[in-house]
């Protein structure tokens, strides 16, 4: 590390032993329990939620060639409509768990100006890739499984009925198969797949909602950061911070990213590439960037910020960790403070969105500090391992993939 100069983001199964109806059959199935008013006339609540979601497409599009007319050489991480997404709702007061899930054309949705999710912030969202292989035949997923048990352990905390691990894997299989023609050629990027768990339905004093929504929509997408796979720049935020201890840092809920906008929007401004954030009691132990973990490298030790119910346990953090290990590389789950960063020879950050990332210089305190990027780089062999495994390029030994054809 160098001192330098001071320089100022289908039909499934039913659960929970239920009755499985398809979604339409849910939508079209009348006046029951909440639906009906005393007096045995109907409610508009039906009628209301049955328009409130895309309807499914006659015109299969999944086999059309190509996707449009992306430019797949220049393609940066951004929303790119795709053509369908998929949809599951769970009752409460049905108690039946989700029902069975269908694809619908992707596009807007209706949903209750009361809802759960809009005045008390009661969803979770996952963000997964999926990767053609390089024969073209088919396509792969990395570690869905982990996406949803992480959703489950959310939803716990933010008291939410989840997908089952097979309701989410199949789900998002649907997914990628119906919008296949949006997968970007072998090496040019990924299908990004959002799984949402909202809490859709109406409620007006402070309770969870009494229904929800289970969608999966995706967008061909590049690189992340806007510097491609160029090392990036970070400054530490010591003013503002993402979690604290007893909160919610720890599952992938939607209320912890807006607070973390205006840092990141800040830092951007001054010709960063993201925020570092501390944590919130001692001001000096590193937690996470705004959307991707954080790890430091020193001596060909490597650390990283031990999750403990501040920090998102990242599945590619997760995964690097023992790819690492498997390397022979020594590797700690600690606190790491500031000092530790300023003393280390490489950082690097991990997410599903930007794979590994290379940092080149983190600013802390108007002061500048250099570390090593580039090739014979501990960060830069962790990226060629971990792809080589997503893309298909290298035999899966741990079985993290999952092939979709």
């Amino acid at each position: 590390m160098a001192v330098l100069s001071s320089a100022k983001g289908a039909v499934l199964p039913g659960a929970c032993g239920g009755r499985a109806l398809a979604l339409t059959r849910v939508l079209g199935s009348g006046l029951r329990g909440a639906f009906a008013t005393a007096g045995g006339s109907g409610s508009l609540l039906p009628h209301r939620w049955a328009s409130s979601l895309p309807q499914p497409d006659p015109v299969d599009r999944s086999d059309e060639d190509g996707g449009g007319d992306i430019d797949w050489d220049n393609l940066g991480f951004g929303l790119t409509p795709t053509d369908y997404m998929y949809v599951m709702r769970c009752s409460l007061e049905d108690g039946d768990g989700f029902s069975r899930g269908e694809l619908s054309r992707y596009g807007n949705i209706e949903i209750s100006p009361s809802s759960g999710v809009l005045n008390y912030g009661q969803g979770l969202f996952e963000g997964m890739k999926a990767y053609r292989r390089p024969d073209r035949a088919g396509y792969t997923l990395f570690r869905p499984e982990e996406n949803a048990r992480r959703m489950q352990h959310g939803a716990e905390r933010m008291c939410m009925p989840a997908p089952s691990v097979e309701q989410f894997v199949h789900a998002v299989k649907q997914t990628v198969l119906a919008n296949r023609r949006w997968v970007p050629p072998q090496g040019k990027g990924a299908l990004y797949l959002r799984p949402l768990l909202i809490g859709s339905g109406a409620i007006l004093g402070l309770a969870p909602a009494p229904e929800y929504r289970f969608l999966i929509y995706a967008a061909p997408v590049g690189t992340y950061f806007k510097e491609g796979l160029a090392p990036i720049n970070l400054v530490i935020e010591d003013g503002i911070h993402r979690a604290m201890p007893g909160g919610a840092g720890g599952v992938k809920t939607i209320t912890n990213y807006g607070p973390v906008l205006k840092a990141q929007m800040d830092a951007k401004s001054k010709g960063f590439s993201d925020a570092l954030y501390l944590d919130s009691v001692h001001k000096r132990y590193l937690e996470e960037v705004s959307s991707c973990n954080v790890f430091v490298v020193k001596c060909g030790v490597v650390a990283t910020p031990a999750t403990r119910g501040t920090i998102l346990p990242g599945i590619t953090r997760k995964s690097v960790i023992e790819l690492a290990r498997d390397r022979g590389y020594k590797v700690e789950e600690r606190l790491v403070s500031v000092d530790d960063l300023m003393d280390a020879d490489e950082v690097f950050c991990t997410g599903t969105a930007v794979v590994v990332a290379p940092v080149s210089t983190v600013t802390y305190q108007g002061q500048r500090y250099e570390f090593r990027t580039g090739p014979d780089t501990v960060s830069q062999e962790l990226y060629t391992t971990l792809t080589s495994i997503q893309m298909g390029l290298a035999e899966d030994k741990k079985g993290w993939t999952v092939a979709i054809d």
